[in-house]
């Protein structure tokens, strides 16, 4: 699921650099560089030539560029095959193309509200997983 152009807000373009905080409330693609704070509660792509250091909150992320922070998507999250990225990721659907290169924790919630962990130990019959 592509960020379509119609529905883009705003680019931070190639040879661009962004310090400081970026509140937008819509779709942001970064082909250049940032460093800080962004909200929104739209999409966020990282280009292939993007590159950022932030901890993301956003409906869907998709990296295509490099990355270092976190990832706290409400419906998806995708790494493209020229993706980077050293950090945590939390959504429901997590898509990762062969090429990526990551290291982080990574939570796959499948759209539960619930605990993750309580999710799985209830499904397991119960028996907590640290009670081996």
């Amino acid at each position: 699921m592509a960020i379509k152009n119609d529905s883009l807000n705003s680019v931070i373009g190639p040879g661009s650099i962004f310090e400081g905080k970026f509140y937008i409330s819509g779709s942001l693609r970064i082909d250049g560089k940032f460093e800080g704070e962004i909200k929104t509660e739209d999409a966020l792509m990282v280009g292939e030539t993007g590159k950022i250091k932030t901890n993301i909150s956003a409906r869907e992320v998709i990296v295509a560029g490099t990355m270092i922070g976190n990832i706290a998507a409400e419906s998806e999250v995708r790494l493209e095959k020229s993706g980077k990225l050293l950090g945590d990721i939390q959504a429901p659907i997590l898509n990762i193309a062969p090429g990526v290169v990551a290291q982080g924790t990574i939570t796959i919630t499948g759209g539960q509200k619930k605990d993750v962990k309580k999710v799985i130990e209830e499904s397991y019959g119960g028996l907590k997983l640290s009670d081996k």
